[in-house]
């Protein structure tokens, strides 16, 4: 039967059938699998007003959906999932059905009813095991949300949040591994938001607001590819504020960690030409910062 085969397979593995089955064969092709024989009416009993149509049966409504979603028509499709879910509610076909929902949603980058719906699959199903794949699907819909550089980044953080969330509780699913790399990109965005900032202060002459910014930058996201610039910049606005033995000490950590880089070459003029030569001094902020990474 369909349903038993459903109960045993998660989502990620069965939807691929699911649609082959529905999309690839009529519905007569899929009786092997029992799905033209399946009827929630023999587990629910039918209704006994006859004023009162009928719920359509579930196996019939869900491939109705199907098609919609084989067709790219994703709102459509997934308002038709939930339908599945709002005739037969706590039935395997509902279940099954939220989260295809969920998915729909995605496709049609509808991202704020795809966090809902999935959210709402965990909230009914925490146990399921496709879960994890709900986990996923509200924080790659959040990840998808996220604005550029320009702008306000709060939403960043949520998508981050949430991408840390996924790896939390599903450490060793596939899942995990897809955050991983979106979290990565998040933290750059993050990282460039205050690259920007900074980039700002300095050239108005705010040399304390702009070291602020790429402190943040060396202390929080210290593996992104902003690294180099912020250890530059903060030569160049310490400098300028004639606090020597900072910018000595940024320039040497930016040579240590990336001597060929072009920045490297910018600060360690900086410094020269102001008469000194970088050294670290082991109580600097920036010297304590990258010991507490490396270390």
């Amino acid at each position: 039967m369909l349903l038993h085969w459903l109960r045993n397979t998660t989502f990620a593995s069965a939807l691929r059938v699911v649609v082959l089955c529905a999309f690839g064969f009529s519905l007569a092709g899929c009786s092997s699998l029992g799905m033209s024989d399946f009827s929630l009416s023999n587990l629910w009993g039918s209704k006994k007003d006859d004023d009162v149509l009928p719920d359509q049966p579930a196996d019939a409504l869900y491939n109705e959906a199907l098609t919609l979603l084989n067709k790219k028509e994703y709102e459509k499709a997934a308002k038709k999932f939930e339908e599945v879910d709002r005739q037969h509610p706590y039935s395997e076909w509902g279940r099954k059905s939220l989260l295809m929902s969920a998915y729909s949603y995605y496709e049609g980058q509808k991202h704020v009813e795809t966090v809902a719906a999935a959210k709402r699959y965990l909230a009914l199903h925490p146990g399921s095991p496709d879960a994890a794949y709900a986990q996923y699907l509200a924080a790659a819909a959040l990840f998808d949300e996220i604005p550029n550089i320009e702008l306000d980044q709060r939403r960043t953080e949520v998508a981050l949040d949430a991408l840390n969330e996924v790896i939390r509780k599903y450490p060793e699913t596939e899942y995990a591994v897809s955050a991983r790399r979106k979290i990565d990109v998040a933290r750059d965005q993050l990282a460039a938001k205050e690259m920007v900032t900074g980039r700002y202060y300095l050239k108005n002459r705010n040399y304390t607001g702009a070291i602020n910014r790429f402190k943040v930058v060396v202390t929080k996201y210290q593996n992104t590819r902003h690294t180099e610039e912020a250890l530059a910049r903060l030569v160049e606005a310490y400098m300028a504020l004639g606090i020597v033995n900072e910018a000595q000490t940024a320039a040497v950590v930016l040579g240590h960690n990336f001597p060929d880089s072009p920045w490297y070459k910018d600060a360690y003029t900086l410094v020269t030409t102001g008469g000194q030569i970088p050294q670290e001094d082991k109580g600097s902020w920036i010297s304590q910062a990258w010991k507490r990474v490396s270390g």
